[in-house]
């Protein structure tokens, strides 16, 4: 069974994004991945982050986005997840601001893991106890928990 836990780094849970607007978002969860994962590249990854965006949004509704895409120096699966306490402008489906943020990032060769990943995500952000709960958690550490037991 497939766990996020096991794709998650505790400083990868950025529980007060400050940023305001989608591209801001973007580049705040990049930047702190690159800064924890120095075989990313931001730039670049902001950019592959940006032109799938413009295939159309990955805000899914009910304030969650779930922006991806691939890159070809990784060697596994990254994820960083944010919240937003004021929510964001994400362009989302049903116009609503997104509030949780998990930014998945794989291998050019991974596709099949890969959209698993995307799957079991959206699936758990549908849950709207989950999401509550997402919310509600208090800080980092509370996030982390969270998420470990899914």
């Amino acid at each position: 069974m497939m766990r996020l836990g096991e794709y998650i780094d505790r400083e990868l849970v950025l529980p007060s994004l400050a940023s305001t607007g989608k591209a801001e978002v973007l580049r705040e969860l990049t930047e702190a991945l690159a800064a924890h994962h120095p075989n990313v590249d931001a730039g670049l990854a902001l950019a592959v982050l940006l032109d799938r965006e413009g295939l159309g949004t990955t805000g899914i509704g009910e304030g969650v986005a779930i922006p991806h895409g691939k890159l070809a120096s990784l060697e596994r699966i990254i994820l960083c997840v944010g919240r937003s306490q004021k929510g964001v402008d994400f362009e989302a489906l049903d116009f609503k601001p997104c509030t949780i943020f998990f930014l998945v990032l794989a291998p050019e060769q991974m596709t099949g893991i890969h959209l698993r990943i995307l799957a079991h995500i959206s699936r758990l952000l549908k849950d709207e106890h989950f999401r509550k709960d997402f919310y509600d958690a208090k800080d980092r550490d509370a996030l982390f928990a969270l998420l470990q037991g899914y």
